[in-house]
């Protein structure tokens, strides 16, 4: 198993059907983590650092990296797992559905990956990794909101990666097909679940990512579940 241990670790959606599985992973390879939702239990599980925040909101995320800080003095890695859904014609769409898809899906990335920056280049050193997914590569019809805010995420970590070249920050993203949650079973029963990528490969990838191995990676956005 690789070892975190030392590393501090943010993870933005930490509390949805992926968010607990790579949750579970970072603090089983040593990591602190902290573990970012708009609501959070009263009781989170041991060794866990719980801080409430929207990231789609301009000023709560400035706060949520400053109080992080406050709490941990360092940190090491952003994972960002927040994100939405929506089918959807992009004829048939509507102005508040196409906003909350960027929103959801790209706003938030680039307000965490702005301010992580700033800390991480004042380190000389950090990570930060999105999750996006293998559509934005690979488009199907009827979820052109969806697609499009997530292609503009693959655009971000690329722009991201060219800009801190050199700074000691590593930007990557993480393209998975559709993922094995109960949330996913429960909208798609015809569906099979066995093609689809367990939340474990992903988290295992994340780990990766967030490890000192994966320090010649910057730029990378890695496909992972069947085609």
């Amino acid at each position: 198993m690789i070892s975190l241990k030392g590393k501090v670790v943010m993870i933005t959606g930490a509390l949805g059907g992926l968010g607990q599985t790579v949750t579970e992973a970072f603090s089983r390879s040593g990591a602190k983590v902290v573990v970012v939702g708009r609501e959070l239990p009263e009781k989170l599980a041991e060794g866990l650092l719980g801080i409430s925040a929207d990231v789609t909101d301009e000023a709560d995320v400035r706060r949520l990296m400053n109080e992080a800080v406050q709490q941990t003095t360092r940190i090491g890695c952003v994972i960002n797992l927040v994100g939405g859904f929506a089918m959807g014609r992009l004829a048939e769409t509507e102005m508040s559905t196409w906003s909350k898809m960027l929103s959801l899906n790209l706003t938030s990335a680039f307000l965490l990956s702005r301010e992580a920056t700033r800390l991480m280049s004042n380190q000389g050193s950090g990570r930060i990794i999105h999750m996006a997914a293998r559509a934005a590569v690979d488009p199907f019809p009827g979820a052109g909101a969806y697609i499009v805010s997530k292609s503009g995420l693959l655009v971000l970590i690329k722009v991201l990666a060219l800009e801190l070249a050199g700074s000691g920050v590593k930007v990557n993203g993480v393209l998975p097909s559709t993922i094995d949650t109960p949330a996913n079973r429960q909208s798609m029963p015809d569906a099979d679940p066995n093609e689809w990528v367990k939340p474990e490969a992903i988290a295992a990838l994340l780990v990766f990512l967030a490890s000192d191995e994966a320090d010649a990676l910057n730029g990378a956005l890695i496909p992972i579940g069947s085609s």
